[in-house]
């Protein structure tokens, strides 16, 4: 299996659900920190992504790509839209968690609460509903939606160690996938999964992106 070439900064970001697909896929990967733009971004964007021959950026269409490519996108239409559906709800929550590092502690506070009273009162109810005697989100086999779903309890449970209290599914399921093979590799130290962004995190990309656009 070819290596796949990240292009970001050393850090989660927006490039941090797709270390999670990967990693799941078992895909090995390269890391590349430290870059010149020479024209490779397209759109002047990152992440990207060096994959079979292709120099992809804007998340959603890498994110698809891979999810297609390694059996985590569905049968068939309608699973695909289904699939969307649950994706793009927590990519709209986990959104609100890539500004939380450039925040003033009492934006912060907002900013946390907001989160929490959103995740407990919009997103996780629909969840627990949908996981209610089913293994998984889509047709009771892993795909890409999952796979957030994952991803999203993690970072939630990072500022909030009780939220899934209410939410019994979320939590087994949650469980039930960190024991697969590859993801309990994913979670382990000296992984390619980023911790939370710190100060010198945050310093970098200001640095990057005044190099960029400057």
């Amino acid at each position: 299996m070819a290596k796949v070439v990240l292009h970001y900064f050393n850090g989660r970001g927006r490039m941090e659900t797709i270390r999670w697909l990967l990693a799941v896929a078992g895909v090995e990967l390269v890391a590349m920190y430290l870059f010149s733009a020479d024209g490779d971004l397209v759109f002047g964007q990152l992440p990207m992504v060096e994959i079979d021959g292709m120099k992809l950026v804007q998340t959603k269409a890498i994110l698809n790509y891979i999810a297609g490519k390694y059996n985590l996108y569905g049968k068939d239409l309608k699973q695909r839209a289904m699939i969307d559906m649950y994706s793009e709800g927590l990519r709209d929550l986990m959104e609100q968690f890539l500004v939380l590092c450039i925040l003033s502690p009492a934006e912060l506070k907002t900013r946390l609460e907001n989160i929490q009273a959103k995740a407990t009162g919009r997103y996780l109810p629909v969840y627990e509903k949908v996981l209610c005697g089913s293994q998984y989100l889509v047709d009771d086999q892993l795909s890409c939606a999952d796979i957030h779903l994952l991803e999203a309890t993690i970072m939630l449970e990072e500022k909030f160690p009780e939220i899934l209290t209410n939410f019994p599914n979320v939590k087994a399921f949650q469980g039930r996938m960190k024991v697969l093979p590859t993801i309990h590799k994913f979670l382990q130290p000296n992984s390619m999964r980023k911790p939370q962004p710190d100060e010198f995190y945050v310093t970098t990309v200001k640095k990057v992106f005044h190099k960029l656009f400057s």
